[in-house]
This record gives structure tokens, sequence and C-alpha cells, in this order.
């Protein structure tokens, strides 16, 4: 099946990442991740509020605010509109954070990758409520796209360069026995992605102007055809979370696109699920 996405918003941002749907910050929030701002979709209006130098990703707290991958680490908002205060540093010189989400446990897993995008020059960590830091994999190029099953007993993981997005089982609240969950074809670079209610995987692949909506056996059940095609991210939302928003980027683009930089929206049948918030 094939889907084709509507654009939402104007071409706002230079490399659109990250959406997320919270009811906490009414709707939808994504970063222009090298502006180093949070862009928020309320009442058809976008606000942008400055965090940094890098906006990486950004998830909702248990307690009220919000946590933002920062250039080098993490920052603490207490406030869902307030400007954040360095939390923990994660990374040095020539690293910077890429992406993130949470588990259903309340633990922060944040990626990075170095700006000349050399193999093996990122890391992928955990990040507990109290802030204690562990090492998940520390070999990785371009780290993108955690997301958990709806019974969190799997997690599927990007590293962009792969062409794959791999699964690990999750026991004992640890990620174990990593493995292929899709290989994608020559050229294919999964970026970010999502889970939904039925176990769904969406990916988005940066160069192609697609979302792929795998099923949990990994075959192909979906693509959402995006007229941009530096396709970012992808997030389930809206009141009945079916709707498919999908951040797209203009950097480095040799043939500049109008609608590169605008967020996308397409309906799809199965919701997805509640954000995961970071319990710290």
């Amino acid at each position: 099946m094939q889907i084709d996405a509507e654009q939402v918003t104007e071409a706002l941002t230079y490399h659109g990442e990250g959406p997320v749907w919270s009811p906490s910050w009414g709707g939808l929030r994504w970063v222009d991740m090298l502006a180093g701002d949070l862009l928020t979709l309320r009442d058809g209006q976008v606000e942008r509020l400055h965090v940094g130098d890098v906006a990486a990703f950004v998830r909702p707290r248990t307690g009220g605010g919000y946590v933002v991958g920062l250039e080098r680490g993490l920052g603490l908002a207490a406030d869902v509109d307030g400007v954040p205060e360095p939390f923990i540093e994660l990374v040095g010189e020539g690293v910077r954070m890429n992406e993130g989400g949470c588990d259903p446990w309340g633990n922060l897993y944040a990626g990075s990758m170095r700006y000349d995008t050399a193999p093996g020059g990122g890391r992928l960590v955990r990040v507990d409520p109290a802030g204690d830091v562990r090492v998940v994999l520390d070999d990785v190029t371009i780290s993108n796209g955690i997301a958990f099953s709806p019974d969190g007993a799997l997690a599927y993981y990007d590293d962009t360069p792969t062409r794959r997005t791999d699964v690990f089982d999750v026991v004992d609240r640890e990620l174990v026995r990593r493995r292929t969950f899709h290989a994608g074809a020559e050229g294919d670079r999964p970026d970010g992605l999502t889970v939904d209610s039925a176990g769904n995987v969406w990916v988005a692949l940066n160069g192609a102007g697609l979302v792929r909506c795998h099923a949990p056996g990994g075959g192909v059940l979906a693509e959402v055809r995006v007229p941009a095609r530096l396709t970012t991210a992808c997030t389930l939302g809206g009141p009945d979370l079916r709707d498919l928003f999908i951040t797209t980027s203009r950097e480095n683009l040799d043939d500049p696109e109008p609608e590169a930089g605008a967020v996308f929206r397409a309906r799809v049948e199965v919701p997805g699920l509640p954000v995961l918030p970071y319990g710290g």
C-alpha cells in the first residue's frame, strides 16, 4: 500500500528531526537540529525556542518539563516551555548528540555521531533517571531511531550507514541479542523510526522521500511518499494517534526543494503509542 503525505507546515527548518507528540506540550514538537531550536505546533501556529548550538532530540519528563539532547550531552527543563539547564555531558570534541528515546522504565537512550561522520565515532548510551550513564554500543557511526515494542520486549535501532534496522531483545531491562530486523537495499539510509500499537515499525528513509512500515516479522506493509528526499524521522500523534508526522531536511541539498524542511502528515489505520517519558 502506498500513501501520499500532505504538507503541514512551511519549510521552516534546515535540518528538521525528532518529531514527538505529547499532550504535555500541547501537540507536536520537533527540532531544527543544527539551529539548536525546538519547534512546537500548537493551534495551527509554530513556536520556536532556542536551546543551544544543537538540539538533537526532545522527550517529556515524568515529573514535568522535558529533556533535550544538546551538542555535547543533555539538558533538563522543569517547564515544557522553559529553557533547559545543562544536565550531563556525554561526548567530547568533534562529536555531537544525534537521536534518542526512552524505554518503558524511564531510562533515556541517547546516541551520538562525529561531525565528520567517521565510522565508529559515535556511541549509544543509557542514562537512568538518577543520571547514571552506561554505554550500550561503543562503535556507532550515525546513531538513530530507537523505539520499543508495545510490550517493551523488543527495541528497534538504526545506525544509518549500515542500511539496516536492527532489533534487540529486552531482558531484565537490558538490550541483548542484537540482530538484523530488516536489511535495506543499496542506497537505503534508515533514519528515525517509531513503533505503533500493533508492533509495526515505521522507518524514515533519508534520501528516498519515504517512510516504510514493516510488520513485526519484518515484511513491508506500506510506504508513505513525501515530496522531499531527506525524510529524517517520524512519529504517530494527533488526538487518536493515527497521524503519522514526518520531518524533513534540506541539509547539503545540491538541488533545493521548496518543501524540504517542512513537516508532513499521513493518516494511517493503526494508532501509535503514547510517548515514553524520561524518569529523571
